[in-house]
């Protein structure tokens, strides 16, 4: 596509027109670069209305259907140019403008409008992860709209879809997808075809994991190849790095992770071309949990935490919620519990407040996989209590899964403290070692003690009555060597600049309270769909 030729066309044509037909020729190529994914080029087509994109649109002299139809192109910009940016703000900017161009059109009578309108208002919600609001947006357009506009009605049951499969109901997205399907075959629109094998595959793809679905599989590449296809015909190139990063993923969860990893690099190379520092960030998650699932944590935790960093100036709060989960999981498998928990906790305050309940159970179920060791029994108990209330309505098997793994690991930590005194089972004295039974008991004791303190030796030696946590260190290194993953990670000491070397070590005298280490541990869409990537 020929940027520069058609904005030139543009400024011949709107020669010597009146400003009202000038606004309806630059909102009519606007929304057409929008929609291939041209954004930047989008917003110089309203120059003339939209000067400084970080100010309202003036629009002075324009009627009021024109005056609404220059305030619906510029917001729909600002929430997509915020999200590819990741522009603090931006979406309530856009929900602003557009909720006035709903106001208008409806007042004017123009359902089909007022309809598109609502879709691009959900759009803003969706971002922000507030999902109720979206969908009433999306069930008052499609209410309103009937059956007038067939590609429009198309673009919103997809959306509405969107909404659906982000939030794990995936038997009602593909509901919105089977009601939408007819009408996308007799369209002509290849963004719009696209963007509905796009969201197919990722409903095939969700459900094929946990039922190890080969037939599933399968037709979620027939989508996504579909996908490609369309938007390649239709030059949008961000969307085509979505299908790419799509691909990386359903890679990924079969374990194919050198390809995995060509379709990241490609999804990648198309963000960066085309500067979306959002996506660029959801694909930076995506390739760190190849890298985990390569036993890389090191290598995941620059990646994640860099993702982490691009996600968090914008204000797309579920994609973020995602990215610290990620981020979470990786920290614990490299062993810094204090840190990872208290990022899968923001997590999943971060999703709360959002709206997306989903991400935040996940976040809960995480806890309880990666922390268990440093999660006392009750807390874990309370964890999972407080996943099943977040995912009640969950139609994710995936999800259903981890319930019923993490339910049997709270079971499991509940079973030793419900047992007030270790008991010794002998039928008989045969064989019987007094010895034996204590390092048992003594084990039993020591692995409640790290649970209840959360891994760290220091608190679990003073719950133990030991004076010194060097003790208890003494005592795992030599006797229960297998206790050394309760812990958590442990930090190097860190000497004063200016402190002279010492020649001798004195050994600590009885009661004069010195420490060693051992502590815990511290540390430191772009479519006339949407922009919806593989949030996982």
């Amino acid at each position: 596509m020929n940027l520069t030729a058609q904005l030139t066309t543009l400024r011949k044509q709107t020669e010597g027109l009146s400003r009202i037909d000038r606004a309806k020729l630059c909102c009519d190529l606007a929304k057409k670069l929008e929609k291939v994914g041209e954004l930047e080029a989008a917003a110089e087509a309203l120059e003339e209305f939209w000067p400084a994109q970080d100010e309202a649109p003036i629009v002075d002299g324009l009627d009021t259907p024109t005056k609404a139809s220059v305030m619906l192109r510029v917001g729909a910009l600002i929430g997509f140019l915020g999200s590819a940016n990741q522009i603090p703000g931006s979406q309530e900017r856009a929900k602003d403008l557009i909720t006035q161009t709903v106001e208008i059109f409806e007042g004017l009578g123009d359902k089909v409008r007022a309809a598109e309108a609502r879709g691009d208002l959900a759009l803003c919600y969706w971002r922000e992860g507030a999902f109720d609001e979206a969908r009433i947006n999306l069930a008052d357009a499609l209410g309103r709209l009937g059956d007038s506009n067939p590609d429009l009605r198309a673009v919103l049951l997809i959306r509405a879809g969107i909404i659906e499969e982000r939030t794990r109901r995936l038997q009602t997205a593909i509901n919105f997808y089977d009601e939408a399907q007819p009408l996308v075959d007799r369209s002509e629109d290849h963004v719009l075809k696209g963007a509905f094998h796009f969201e197919y595959g990722l409903v095939l793809r969700r459900l094929a994991a946990p039922q190890n679905r080969e037939d599933y599989l399968d037709r979620a590449l027939i989508e996504y190849a579909a996908s490609s296809f369309h938007y390649e015909q239709a030059g949008n190139q961000r969307a085509q790095a979505r299908v790419e990063n799509n691909l990386g993923y359903l890679y990924f969860t079969i374990g194919r992770y050198k390809d995995a990893h060509n379709h990241l690099d490609r999804s990648r190379h198309l963000f960066s071309n085309v500067k979306d520092l959002r996506l660029v960030g959801t694909v930076d998650d995506t390739r760190a949990r190849v890298l985990l699932a390569e036993n890389r944590p090191a290598d995941a935790e620059r990646l994640i935490r860099q993702a982490v960093k691009a996600l968090e100036r914008g204000g797309e709060q579920s994609l973020l919620a995602e990215a610290l989960i990620t981020y979470g999981v990786v920290l614990a498998r490299l062993g810094r519990h204090a840190r990872s928990r208290e990022l899968l906790e923001r997590a999943m305050e971060v999703a709360e407040v959002a709206g997306d309940l989903e991400s935040a159970g996940r976040a809960k179920i995480s806890i309880i996989e990666e922390l268990t060791s440093q999660t006392s029994a009750e807390e874990l108990a309370a964890e999972y209590q407080a996943a099943v209330l977040l995912l009640r309505d969950s139609q994710d098997p995936t999800t259903a899964k981890r319930l019923i793994s993490s339910a049997l690991q709270v079971v499991d930590a509940l079973m030793p403290s419900q047992q007030e005194e270790p008991q010794v089972e002998q039928a008989s004295w045969d064989g019987f070692s007094f010895k034996r039974e204590v390092l048992k008991i003594e084990k039993r004791l020591i692995e409640r003690a790290l649970r209840d303190a959360g891994g760290s030796v220091t608190r679990a030696s003073r719950l133990l009555g030991f004076r010194h946590h060097q003790s208890l260190i003494a005592l795992i290194n030599s006797r229960h060597r297998d206790l050394l993953g309760t812990r958590s990670a442990v930090r190097k000491r860190r000497h004063h600049l200016f402190s002279k070397p010492r020649k001798t070590r004195k050994m600590p005298k009885p009661g004069d309270g010195s420490s060693a280490g051992g502590g815990a541990d511290s540390e430191s869409d772009a479519s006339a769909v949407t922009t919806a990537s593989e949030n996982n």
